[in-house]
Formats: C-alpha cells, sequence, structure tokens
C-alpha cells in the first residue's frame, strides 16, 4: 500500500517555534488539530493516539514539541513503493500524476497507461468501476469500450454525463491482466487515490458499477444482488458522509439481459434521489429534460 506522507502548510515545530508565548494548553489543541487534519487527509479517519507532553515554559520546550510527525510508518523505501504525498492543497490534478507514477503493486508492469478518471468537479454523481480494460488501458481514460459506451447512454437517460455533472474513476487504475478482478493487495494499492478522489470531489452520490466496486468501497463481501436498490452511507469524514448505490456493471448488462431491468429501477432510485438533493435537477427534471 502506497506510503502517504502529510506535508501541513506549517510543520508542527517551526508553528510552536515561532509562538513560544503559548501555553501548554494551547500547544496542545493546536498539536491535536494538525494531527486530526493529517489523520483525515491521509487515511480518511482519526486516529486516537496519547496526548503529546508540552510545556508552559519555552526554554524547556519538550522533544515532544519537535515531532514534526507523531505518527509511524515505514517508509516508502521499505515497502519498495513510491511516495505519495498529500497536502492542504491536494488537487485532483496531483491525485492523477501520483497515479501515473504509481509502482506500488504488480499491476504497473503490465499496463499501456494508467487511467485516473475523468469528468467534472464537484459532481452530482461519481461514477465507481472495478478496473479499465483494453480500450481504457490504451486511450488512459475510464469506461471508453462497449461497456463505457452503454454506461454513458444509461447516465444519459437520467441526464448525467461526464461532460456536465458526473466523474467516471475505478477501484484499481491500472489494468488486470486478461480483465480478471482485481486483487484485494491491488485494490488495496489504490485506496488511497480513491479516498483522495472522493474527499476532493465531494460528489453528491457515489454509483458503484458492479460487485467489485461495491465490495470494495462499503468494505464488505455481500454479493451485489443483496447491496443493489438502496443507499448505503459512505463516510468520508466526521462530518460527511455520501449516499452509496450500487448497480449492475455495464458489462453484466451486455452478457445477460436479464440483468437490465434491476438496473434500470436502480437508475430510477438514483433519478429521484436527486430530484431529492438537488435544487438545479430537480428543476431540469421537473422541465421535463431529465
Amino acid at each position: 500500500m502506497a506510503a502517504l506522507v502529510l506535508n501541513p502548510p506549517l510543520e508542527l515545530s517551526r508553528l510552536l517555534g515561532f509562538n513560544r508565548d503559548m501555553t501548554a494548553e494551547e500547544k496542545l489543541s493546536l498539536a491535536l488539530f494538525l494531527d486530526t487534519a493529517g489523520d483525515f487527509f491521509r487515511d480518511g479517519y482519526h486516529k486516537p493516539r496519547e496526548p503529546s507532553a508540552f510545556t508552559d515554559d519555552p526554554e524547556k520546550a519538550s522533544a515532544a514539541e519537535k515531532v514534526t510527525d507523531t505518527v509511524t510508518r515505514p517508509s516508502p523505501e521499505a515497502l519498495g513503493v513510491e511516495k505519495v504525498t498529500v497536502t492542504v492543497s491536494d488537487t485532483l490534478e496531483a491525485v492523477a500524476a501520483d497515479i501515473v507514477r504509481c509502482v506500488a503493486c504488480p499491476l504497473h508492469g503490465g499496463r499501456s497507461q494508467a487511467v485516473p478518471g475523468e469528468g467534472v468537479e464537484r459532481p452530482l454523481v461519481m461514477v465507481i468501476g472495478e478496473g479499465p480494460g483494453a480500450d481504457e488501458d490504451a486511450s488512459g481514460r475510464p469506461f471508453v469500450g462497449k461497456a463505457g459506451q452503454l454506461l454513458d447512454k444509461m447516465l444519459g437517460s437520467v441526464g448525467l454525463s461526464r461532460e456536465k455533472n458526473c466523474f467516471i474513476a475505478n477501484v484499481v487504475k491500472c489494468r488486470p491482466p486478461d480483465n480478471r478482478d482485481p486483487l484485494v493487495e491491488e485494490t488495496e494499492s489504490c485506496a488511497p487515490f480513491l479516498a483522495r478522489q472522493i474527499r476532493l470531489l465531494e460528489p453528491r452520490i457515489i454509483l458503484c458499477a458492479g460487485r467489485v466496486a461495491a465490495q470494495t468501497l462499503l468494505k464488505t463481501g455481500s454479493p451485489i444482488g443483496s447491496l443493489r436498490g438502496q443507499f448505503t452511507p459512505y463516510h468520508v469524514h466526521e462530518t460527511l458522509s455520501i449516499p452509496v448505490l450500487a448497480t449492475y456493471h455495464p458489462s453484466a448488462l451486455l452478457r445477460d439481459d436479464t440483468y437490465k431491468r434491476p438496473a434500470w429501477e436502480d437508475l430510477k432510485l438514483l433519478r429521484q434521489r436527486l430530484i431529492e438533493i438537488d435544487e438545479s435537477y430537480a428543476r431540469e427534471a421537473g422541465e421535463g429534460g431529465v
């Protein structure tokens, strides 16, 4: 799994050094804030830890006040992977650049191109599939083969598109050989990239296309048949949860017509939720545009 290194705008030791008149309580509050912010930018959740020790005396600053990152982690070199840097000013472009450079799992060795994803910022819907296929590997774009063309039609039927109000990505960013399902270690290697994308995009709804995407995001082994047709919260951080709707992968619909009706029911459910939570979408739907 790619190691994430937080680079806050002001390192803890520097910040405390510039504020030598701060009380121990003020220093502790600041340290807790930076630790919490770092955890969420790095991993998406807060890691409990023992509070650092601070002193009111500026001449007797404890060693804890000189620590820039209280989380112990193996170095990227020890893991044999590249360093992925997350900063407060993280961007989708930075995530894409890190994905293109990533060598964290064996999938990078067989790729023609990594496929970070594409679409609009702050989308209504973020669509997450399982991984690139041959067409995606060749083009560097997600969902451009036959399954992708069907996905575009499905989204278009409810007023959605990657050009207008969606962002499309995959659980893994490099093509698995022979289009097999991604292995657990492969999805874990790409998980930080997907988490960063979700945090940056903050979509109103996440649509998981297929079993692998739904099981990976929701951290469950339940079959797609029991996951679809309902919204499940995905907790981004303490103040943000995004509803997740799972449905069948477009490639499944191409193989088996019996999946088309339940997939359409899922799309209608998606449309109804969007009407409820987004005024502009609801207005367009009311005017017959959706």
